[in-house]
């Protein structure tokens, strides 16, 4: 495993920002008000060769609120976790209190400590730096996280303190597993609308309390994913923010969590769409579903909180989803309880099922069949026919039908769900090409 280097400090230090900084790109949400970042974040980076993972923190503060204390315990168990640290402090702003403290909890804990004195950004300010020695973690390194002055410096100093790597195997010891996809295996996005439990389930999937869970809407605000080892192989979970309608969303942070979460929903093999079964099925959760679906990802409709309601209004929410849903196909309904964890153990094996009917291949001959019974007990109006079809993608399934005239738009669908049924595709997408004879 590559080292781990932890990013820690108070709010609005730059924490963020040098993060970006060091691997080159926007992997962080970053505006300049503290309290952006909560969820501890990692990242791959290299330098000079040798790679190794960033976590970024949230704002270490002393006291506050319950919320920000749950993001202060984030930020220690990053610091426990981690083989180097980071700490973050704005020379422009001095040694506060939240500063003494988390460099006394550095120094306790012995693990190998950069002082970063963050907003030199120029040569002005170099002399501020030096009141950090005061903080008792040797000598600070000056940089400009935003301009990137004095980073190269830092980084040459952080990778002197990682332990030597280990000597790479022997090209005979190879096996061909080596060779095979990425080791993160399937990718599996957890989203819905703010307050739903995401990061609750999230976290009794990971056994970790990798996600901040508070009753207040739009704690989590970028996506946080880890990997765990399934008896499906690794999984990549991902924890997204709360989306809501456009129109409620300004643009600032909500708006880039909106399109991280969008993102990882686009680069999903599978979705997890989370339902407060206690509000039923919204607009938001119709207008989401659609997206998910639009981005030909399978989608795992999870109804939270089941254990609130009565049977009555179980069988309300039962019918919401049959109605209002209907669009997204025989997606596979799973009522759970993310707090406790009842009906968990469920899911894996619907992502299971979802995955493999999206990466599933039909031959060309039992495609034709299928079409050729269903054109037999259903013709299409004014003599249109389906000549000739083919599965021609995978990942969704897709099928091109080679036509003699156009088929109308109903028809088309009543293909579409005979397939489905033919070949137990569930509420994988389908996609249908036409293609008209000459």
């Amino acid at each position: 495993m590559p080292p781990v280097v932890a990013i820690v400090g108070r709010p609005n230090v730059g924490k963020s920002t040098l993060l970006n900084r060091i691997v080159g790109r926007r992997a962080a949400i970053v505006e300049e008000r503290p309290g952006i970042t909560r969820d501890r974040k990692d990242v791959d980076a290299d330098w000079l060769g040798r790679s190794f993972r960033l976590v970024d923190t949230g704002g270490w503060v002393v006291r506050g609120s319950d919320l920000d204390a749950k993001v202060s315990q984030q930020a220690e168990r990053a610091i426990a976790e981690a083989d180097a640290v980071l700490l973050v402090v704005d020379v422009t702003t001095g040694i506060t209190e939240e500063d003494s403290r988390v460099a006394e909890l550095l120094r306790r804990s012995g693990k190998p400590t950069l002082l970063v004195a963050n907003k030199v950004d120029d040569v002005s300010r170099e002399g501020m730096v030096w009141e950090l020695l005061s903080l008792g973690l040797g000598d600070p390194y000056p940089v400009s996280a935003l301009h990137g002055r004095g980073t190269g410096d830092l980084l040459d100093a952080l990778v002197e303190r990682f332990p030597d790597p280990e000597p790479a195997a022997d090209a005979e010891s190879l096996t061909p597993a080596t060779d095979q996809a990425s080791p993160e295996g399937l990718a599996v996005a957890i989203v819905g609308r703010p307050n739903v439990g995401k990061s609750t389930l999230f976290n009794q999937l990971t056994g970790d309390e990798r996600s901040i869970v508070h009753d207040q809407p739009g704690t989590t605000r970028d996506s946080i994913d880890t990997v765990i080892e399934t008896d499906l192989g690794p999984v990549r979970l991902v924890d997204t923010a709360g989306m809501r309608r456009r129109s409620k969303i300004g643009e600032g942070t909500e708006y880039y969590s909106l399109v991280r979460a969008l993102q990882a929903v686009d680069d999903a093999d599978v979705a997890l769409l989370i339902i407060d079964a206690t509000e039923g099925v919204t607009g938001q959760d119709q207008r989401l579903a659609e997206r998910i679906d639009a981005a030909g990802c399978p989608i795992v409709l999870v109804l939270n909180k089941w254990e609130l309601l009565d049977a009555d209004q179980r069988a309300e929410v039962r019918w919401q989803v049959g109605d209002k849903l209907r669009f997204i196909g025989d997606a596979p309904v799973l009522p759970i309880t993310a707090l406790t964890g009842r009906g968990v153990h469920k899911l894996f094996p619907a992502l299971e099922r979802s995955v493999d009917a999206y990466h599933r291949r039909i031959p060309t001959g039992r495609v034709n069949a299928v079409i050729q019974g269903a054109q037999q007990a259903h013709a299409a109006p004014g003599g249109a026919r389906v000549l000739y079809a083919t599965q021609g993608a995978a990942e969704p399934p897709t099928f091109t039908l080679f036509v003699n005239r156009e088929l109308p738009r109903t028809y088309l669908r009543y293909l579409e769900r005979t397939l489905r049924e033919a070949f137990d595709l569930g509420a994988t997408p389908v996609k249908i090409r036409v293609r008209r004879r000459g």
